[in-house]
């Protein structure tokens, strides 16, 4: 009977990460291991080892590009995706936190004005209170048209490109220097609470794979006079080895919180490219990688919530063109803490053994 409880915990938690990816919704799983006691710290950070949270969660998670000629940044084309919201709910326990979300209907309207998005989308976070680690695995297809030199009459349909598919995929880890007097997890997982206002220095570093490819050539015929050679790339790759240093602070008041987070590097870009006449391209070129982030909300003793707004993006030239990716998401929660009791006190490593004897 032991060993079938034990089974049964075990087939639980592969069940939450794996279904959702199948069925092409959000999933996040994270670790937050506690540190030991810090005096310094104590005064800036609030942790809360001996409670467990509940959230619901409102989020939408956006993959697309831009293409832009490379002498005229106003002359531009953006491809981007229609994925609706997700709602779902997020548990921290065990020392772990699980947060999976279900993509929303969308309207009639919104689906004939910007077509269809289909998205797969998988997602880890691993934040400690120095290191943290984000890996991700995206696959989109389906993207609308957004040409500023032409003016789509108000709710009429964008152009739309079904063929077109993007996949994006890395891990990005990130160093907090002042790691006593500053957290990430206050403000955007809300594990810990920050007492005080407080910012650090910070290190990001990432490695990323972006290609997108369609049926026929993206730009096509009618951007020749704009984008020339570049106009009949029918696919793209762009892996990416950036290094960003940056600054975050978190300004609070009274349970209240402000977080703004921006860091800009170089980056070291393989290219590679094919062309609607099968003639291939592959280069290799520098440019910038820039990672940035919001948050605002309350973040109290039991209760907490706010709006957060994270974005990642490259940059990468091809022939005439530049090619500015991004990788955005939008995230809103409110949750409550509540005291653990019996089992909840373990941690994940101690679940197990609790179960068995």
């Amino acid at each position: 009977m032991k060993y079938t409880r034990l089974a049964i915990f075990i087939l639980g938690i592969v069940t939450t990460i794996t279904i959702p990816a199948i069925g092409q919704d959000d999933v996040s799983v994270g670790a937050f291991p506690e540190p030991g006691y810090d005096s310094v710290r104590s005064k800036y950070i609030k942790t809360f080892p001996n409670h467990f949270f509940l959230w619901p969660v409102l989020k939408q998670r956006r993959l697309g590009f831009e293409m832009q000629r490379e002498k005229d940044s106003k002359t531009s084309v953006s491809y981007r995706s229609n994925k609706p919201y997700s709602l779902g709910l997020g548990m921290y326990l065990f020392e772990l936190a699980i947060e999976v979300a279900f993509a929303l209907p969308q309207d009639e309207a919104n689906r004939r004005i910007y077509g269809e998005s289909d998205a797969s989308d998988l997602q880890l976070n691993i934040i400690g209170r120095k290191w943290g680690i984000d890996a991700y695995v995206q696959n989109y297809d389906g993207f609308y048209v957004d040409d500023p030199s032409v003016k789509i009459p108000a709710n009429q349909p964008y152009p739309h490109r079904r063929d077109i598919e993007t996949t994006n995929n890395g891990v990005s880890v990130n160093y907090t220097f002042d790691n006593k007097r500053f957290s990430f997890r206050s403000t955007y997982n809300f594990i810990d609470q920050q007492l005080r206002s407080a910012g650090s220095f910070l290190l990001f570093g990432s490695l990323s794979s972006f290609k997108a490819a369609g049926d026929s050539a993206i730009l096509g015929d009618s951007y020749v006079n704009k984008f020339g050679s570049a106009s009949s790339i029918k696919s793209f790759k762009v892996t990416t080895l950036g290094i960003a240093p940056g600054y975050t602070y978190s300004l609070i008041y009274k349970g209240f919180f402000l977080n703004g987070t921006l860091a800009l590097g170089p980056a070291h870009n393989w290219l590679s490219s094919m062309r609607e006449d099968g003639v291939e391209k592959n280069d290799i070129k520098f440019n910038a990688y820039a990672a940035a982030r919001i948050g605002l909300g309350y973040n109290g003793d039991r209760i907490f919530g706010g709006f957060s707004f994270i974005a990642q993006g490259r940059s990468a030239k091809f022939d005439e063109v530049q090619l500015l990716s991004s990788n955005t998401t939008f995230k809103m929660l409110i949750g409550y803490r509540f005291g653990e009791v019996g089992i909840l006190k373990k941690r994940i490593w101690d679940v197990p053994k609790a179960l068995i004897n």
